[in-house]
Parts: structure tokens; sequence; C-alpha cells
């Protein structure tokens, strides 16, 4: 008989705090009673009743013995993994996990370039050396894809010593490549398959999604259950399968990487949604994707809006989609996504997840309703038939994506460089210091070790002009970047 409806975790912290016990131990504010009374009032007596500590009962997220090693054990059931590490530090902390418990100073990991820089930040800290598989790039969009086997093929035939394989599945715009093939070509070089599935939780609950990492015979992917799964902001998981992984080195390193001060409302949270996603997903992400279909095809009907669907199926970045995200094409109203955004929060106080300078991109979840979806619909029409009349005279016509940079140093060697500040027009040739992307969706622009090139520095401008959140240098006016000290001969 399955078990997946029980809550060990937040039955026992819920338990706990029902008892009322007189507590001399932290957090000071003691359920809430030290706290001001304004946020008291508004976040909810019960709520701060759970925010406690990692006392003897409630067992130890560093040490599982108890209640949260039943749910961690309970989740990996779920997910089909052999073991399963509840995350208070995102999925970024999940990331940084997999990457340092394959990768050491030296060693080669392939990733795809477009990562967000969780990875990058992993390699840093590991001192891996990356070796980067260039993503497809949609011609139509101006988004990048995921990679293909062949190019995963190629990597592994030059790099048969990579520690380790990280493949994004799927992408933040819900596209995915061939995994399991992926998976099937890595092993037969015994290379071990790190995934980023931190916007796919859902998918390993419904066959009309793409195929989960575990579903593929990945050995680790880190899991925003947070984004997509109904849990709270900052809690993931990272699913592991033995064979090529060591269970004891990934909780070695996730306990290095983790507070000791977890949170219990996180971890209950991470409890209940693995409860509701193993018994109720399946109906509830039919309801879902029921209604970003329809929401799709509302959207296909308004002039000068495209929200793709299968149709960008079929090449070897596309192999699956997920259909709960909406990508809308806006290049045909003349404006940029980020304009989108804005006139959508003015005019109908909607919040998309991301805009770019073609898209906007909105996600269907658990938490939505026809009638949100309605508003949204109402809103695009209206928005349609405002930049009707500039159409035609202010079109953009061309997607622009920058070719990707070379990279001259290792990651870790320029970010730990001798390096010195240059006016941002004088850095075309240097190699950058400092990571530069636009966030969301925290895809690198530049990374440090890389060649800036005039066409980099334009793409940055561009964005820029067309107000996108830019992010990363310590000028946060783009003025200057960092870059690696150039030493001349002395003469």
């Amino acid at each position: 008989m399955s078990r997946q409806h029980l809550t060990p975790l937040f039955t026992g912290v819920r338990n706990h705090a029902e008892k009322q016990p007189i507590q001399f131990h932290i957090p000071g504010h003691k359920q809430g009673k030290g706290m001001d009374p304004e946020f008291r009032q508004f976040i909810g007596e019960n709520a701060l009743s759970i925010d406690l500590i990692n006392i003897e009962p409630l067992d130890d997220l560093h040490h599982p013995h108890g209640i949260i090693k039943e749910a961690q054990e309970l989740a990996a059931e779920a997910f089909g993994a052999d073991h399963t590490f509840f995350s208070v530090q995102g999925t970024s902390g999940a990331i940084m996990t997999m990457i340092m418990s394959v990768c050491g100073p030296g060693d080669k990991i392939i990733v795809p370039r477009n990562v967000h820089k969780s990875i990058m930040s992993a390699i840093i800290f590991s001192g891996a050396t990356p070796i980067f598989i260039h993503p497809e790039i949609d011609p139509v969009l101006g988004i990048s894809h995921g990679i293909t086997t062949d190019s995963v093929e190629k990597a592994l035939d030059s790099h048969p010593d990579a520690k380790g394989l990280l493949v994004i599945n799927p992408t933040y715009f819900g596209i995915a490549g061939n995994l399991k093939k992926i998976v099937e070509i890595a092993h037969s070089y015994d290379v071990p398959v790190l995934v980023d599935e931190a916007h796919g939780v859902h998918i390993h609950f419904h066959n009309q999604l793409p195929i989960s990492a575990m579903q593929a015979g990945a050995d680790m992917a880190a899991t925003s259950v947070h984004k997509l799964g109904g849990s709270m902001t900052q809690s993931s998981i990272l699913n592991v399968k033995e064979g090529l992984i060591s269970p004891k080195r990934v909780q070695s390193i996730i306990s290095m990487l983790t507070t000791t001060s977890t949170s219990y409302l996180l971890l209950s949270s991470l409890d209940v949604a693995r409860k509701q996603l193993a018994t109720k997903g399946e109906q509830l992400i039919s309801e879902v994707i029921t209604l970003a279909e329809t929401t799709r095809a509302r959207i296909n009907k308004i002039d000068g809006l495209t929200c793709v669907g299968d149709e960008i199926l079929g090449t070897k970045a596309t192999f699956d989609i997920d259909p709960t995200k909406l990508i809308i094409s806006v290049r045909d109203l003349g404006i940029s996504g980020h304009e989108v955004e804005i006139w959508l929060r003015e005019h109908y106080s909607i919040e998309v997840e991301m805009s770019d300078l073609y898209n906007i991109l909105c996600i269907v979840t658990l938490g939505d309703t026809h009638e949100k979806l309605d508003i949204l619909i109402d809103a695009l029409s209206q928005l349609a038939s405002d930049k009707a009349n500039t159409t035609k005279t202010n079109q953009r016509s061309s997607v622009y994506v920058p070719n990707i940079p070379t990279l001259a140093l290792s990651p870790r060697d320029a970010f730990y460089a001798e390096t010195e500040v240059v006016p941002f027009h004088e850095s075309a040739g240097r190699i950058i210091a400092e990571f530069i992307m636009v966030y969301p969706p925290g895809i690198p622009i530049l990374i440090p070790g890389e060649i800036v090139t005039e066409e980099n520095l334009s793409y940055i401008e561009e964005n820029l002009k067309n107000d996108l959140p830019v992010q990363g240098p310590e000028d946060a006016t783009f003025q200057s970047l960092r870059v690696i000290k150039e030493h001349r001969a002395i003469r």
C-alpha cells in the first residue's frame, strides 16, 4: 500500500508546535511573541509556530534519522530516485552540490553555454574546467534550446575524461532535448549525467509532459519544487541514483553548503508538496495542461501575437515541450517584451515570469484559474489593438543573439586573478573577470575567463536600452568592467 498520503515531517513539526513547549532555544521570536506585532499579524501565528530549529524531536537536515529522513525517503519513492535530499538553499544549492560532488580542481565538466549562474558559480567553487556545448538558438524567438545528441556525442568523444555532463531539462522556456538518449550516450562513456531540472518538478507526474531526469536514468537532478510544484520559495530537492554517484559524498557536500539554521517552514512545505504531487498530481496537472493549451489557442487568434506550441518540435534540439509554459512572441507588435511587461503591469496589474527583447513568458501552474487566464487574454487583446497602428512603422524584423565568447582562462582562475577596471567601450579584446547576465533567467552573456567582443558589448547595450534586467558587474551603471590585468614588459 502506498504511503504517499503521509506527511511525516509536516505532521511532526505541527504536533510539536501544538504542544506549546516552553522554548529556551532559538529562534528568538519564540513562536512570534518576540516579533513586531504588525508582521506577526500579517504572517499569522500558525506559520510562526513552526518556525523552529533542529532540536532532537524535529530531526536534523544535516544528519537525518527521524521525520526528515522519512520525508526524504517518501520523496525518493515519489520521484523514482534512490535518494532524495531536501534543500533550503534553493535549486542553486542543489546544483552546486551536484557539480561539487563529481568535480574537483582541474576536472572537466561538459555543460551547455545557456546555463544558470549557479552552475558557473559551482564551477568556480570546485575549480572545474567547463567544456561548453553550444545550445541551438531559435532563429524566430531568439532563445536558447537544449543540447543535441550529436553535440553530446562529439563532446564526449573529444573529452572522454570528463567527470560529468550537465543537461537542462526542460529549459527555462519549457523545451526539452532527447534526455533518455543523451543519458545512454553519457553512460556508454561511464560519465554521470547531472540534470538542472529547476523548471521541471511537475513533468515526472504526467505522461503528456517531457520525461523527467529520473525517468530518463540520469544520475542526479536538482529540482525546484517551489517553482512549479507548490512548495515555498527557496525549497528544492536533489534526486540521486546510485552507481556512478556516491550518496554519502552528496550528503557531505550538501551539508557543507547548507545553513545549520534550516527552515522548518520550507522543509514542511516540501513534504506536503510531494504528497500533493504524488497523490493528486496527474489530475491537477491535466487541468493545468488543458488550461494552458486553451489559452495558447486564444492567444494565437490575437493579431500580432504568437504563442509557441508543438509546431516548434522536430529539430534535434526540440524533442519535446512543456505546454504549461506560454512563450508569447511580441516581435510583430514592434515593441520589446519588456515594454509589454510594463504595459501589463500598469494597465492590468499582471506580472509575467520574464520578458526579453522579443518575448514574454507566462507560466500556468496548479495555482491558476480560468478567470486569471481570461484577464490575461483581455489584456493581450487590448495591447495588440492599441499597438496595431504603430506596427508597420516600428516593426522589429530580425532576432539578434551574439555568438558565444571564447573562453581564454578557467572561470576560477579568472575570478581570482589580478584585475583592473577599464571603461566599458574599451573592454573588447580583454578577458572579463566578472559575470554579466540578464536575470531572469540568469543565463550569462559573459562569464569570468571569456574574451569580450564588440558583439557582446552591443548586445548588452541593446538589453540596457530596452530596460531589461542586466546585472552582474561591480559597476551597475555599466560605465566600466573588471578585466584581467595585463602585465606589460619592462622597457
